[in-house]
């Protein structure tokens, strides 16, 4: 990973996906989610787009993708296969790979955590998958109802998955920088009385009270 790369990834990530899905980020449906606690990660995307109940594509997307990139993994149907697990976890590792986001179920949770590498996965599935394809890598793929690219930026942790378009990066984390500073003001405010209806400008006069 590049120093600007890694750069850009702290900073992403000490926003957070949810400042980033209030500033510009699109956020992916939260039916995927990470698998084991503590999962995060914020990297470049690498697409990959399976076959159902087949994961030869993703076995392509560990070979061909570049060091530091997270894989980005389509599926056309809800066939609940184990598409993941410890081996290819291992093969990722070595390959530099920052992540796995997949529409999809994977297996061997206890080893994904205690290998520390991050997963988030629409759930768990033990029975495993083909090895037949056919798929593809490094297209543009739907992905949690939102359209991935290769070059496009993950963003990952226990609030949910955005996605930054790559030529919207420098904009988004821009309004997110000035979003977590408003914020921060907001909390100063708070512990010294405010209220949220008068920071927020809020007009509550539907609320009914006794």
């Amino acid at each position: 990973m590049s120093r600007m790369t890694s750069t850009y990834a702290d900073q992403l990530l000490s926003l957070g996906s949810a400042t980033l899905g209030e500033s510009g980020a699109a956020p992916l449906n939260p039916r995927i989610r990470p698998v084991w606690h503590g999962a995060t990660v914020a990297a470049p995307a690498f697409t990959v787009a399976c076959a159902p109940g087949d994961n030869l594509a993703i076995h392509a997307g560990v070979a061909r993708a570049p060091r530091g990139h997270a894989l980005v993994v389509a599926i056309d149907d809800a066939t609940e296969r184990g598409y993941w697990g410890e081996v290819l976890t291992t093969a990722a590792e070595a390959a530099g790979i920052a992540a796995l986001v997949i529409d999809g179920t994977v297996r061997d949770v206890a080893a994904l955590e205690r290998h520390q590498f991050p997963v988030f996965a629409r759930g768990i599935a033990l029975r495993g998958a083909s090895k037949g394809g056919p798929g593809s890598t490094g297209v543009p793929i739907v992905i949690g109802d939102q359209t991935v690219n290769t070059g496009d930026w993950i963003v990952a942790d226990s609030d949910g998955i955005v996605v930054i378009a790559a030529d919207s990066l420098d904009s988004t984390l821009a309004s997110g920088l000035e979003r977590a500073a408003k914020e921060e003001g907001f909390f100063g405010e708070l512990r010294a009385g405010q209220t949220t209806v008068e920071l927020l400008s809020l007009d509550v006069s539907s609320i009914a009270t006794s």
